[in-house]
């Protein structure tokens, strides 16, 4: 397999991709492999198990850093996802250019849907945060603190609560503000679901610390937009890609149907 390391995307904030080439001939589209970390840990390296699987399925697949706290809050991230997708629509790499998709896990989970509402692509959402302003209006009297037991710049399979924790949930998904609380509504993803939204994977654990109400609510949203969608709840407490091997083939053969 044909990887290039390191190369620039926005050089103004030095930020970087793989890129993972299809194992096949020709490629069927392109993969944004969007990293967890809860906006404030994480590299692209972590993900380059993902880069692999998807590039063996056809698919030209790139996995960018993007920027986090303390260096940068929201919506940076997103920003810097759209300077990709606009670096990728432009280049001259050999794929057909209508045919992108991004998958994203965690943190990570929440930008591909981000993607999917903004572009109209197909997205693929692990634990992806996406109830944050309801989240917190109705856990007010949780005390926001930073986990200090995993081990964030380690594999990503390999951070999986053993309980809910929600104190750290609360943590790091208010640092992604840097204490506004006016941003909450706003980044909120469920809000802004339209007809125009892409088809969208969800999975989450039925017993992890990324809260289920946020599948349940993008569902209804989408449902109401009448945009195709899958849910997939998993048994047990692990997040993102710890439940992985359980997920990969289903949100495969999701993301198959569309290119």
């Amino acid at each position: 397999m044909e990887i290039e390391k390191d190369i620039i995307y926005d050089a103004a904030n030095r930020l970087t991709t793989d890129i993972y080439y299809p194992t096949t001939n020709t490629a069927r589209g392109a993969v944004i492999d969007i990293h967890g970390g809860g906006w404030f840990r994480g590299d692209k390296s972590k993900d380059a198990d993902l880069g692999q699987k998807f590039a063996e399925l056809g698919y030209l697949t790139f996995v960018p850093n993007y920027r986090f706290t303390p260096n940068a809050y929201y919506p940076a991230p997103l920003v810097d996802m759209d300077t990709l997708y606009q670096w990728i629509k432009k280049s001259d790499y050999q794929f057909d250019h209508d045919n992108i998709a991004a998958f994203g896990s965690s943190a990570g989970g929440n930008m591909s849907v981000e993607m999917a509402i903004k572009y109209g692509i197909p997205a693929i959402s692990w634990s992806g945060i996406l109830d944050i302003d309801d989240w917190l209006a109705r856990h007010q009297d949780v005390v926001p603190k930073q986990d200090q037991t995993q081990n964030f710049n380690g594999a990503s399979a390999e951070i999986n609560q053993s309980v809910k924790d929600d104190s750290f949930y609360k943590w790091f998904v208010t640092n992604y503000f840097n204490g506004r609380t006016d941003q909450f509504v706003e980044a909120t993803p469920y809000h802004r679901v339209n007809q125009k939204t892409g088809p969208i994977f969800l999975a989450n654990s039925l017993d992890e610390f990324v809260p289920n109400s946020g599948v349940l609510k993008m569902s209804d949203k989408l449902a109401a937009n009448q945009i195709v969608h899958a849910v997939r709840f998993v048994a047990g407490t692990k997040h993102a890609k710890g439940y992985m091997d359980e997920v990969f083939d289903e949100a495969a053969l999701f993301l198959s149907k569309w290119f």
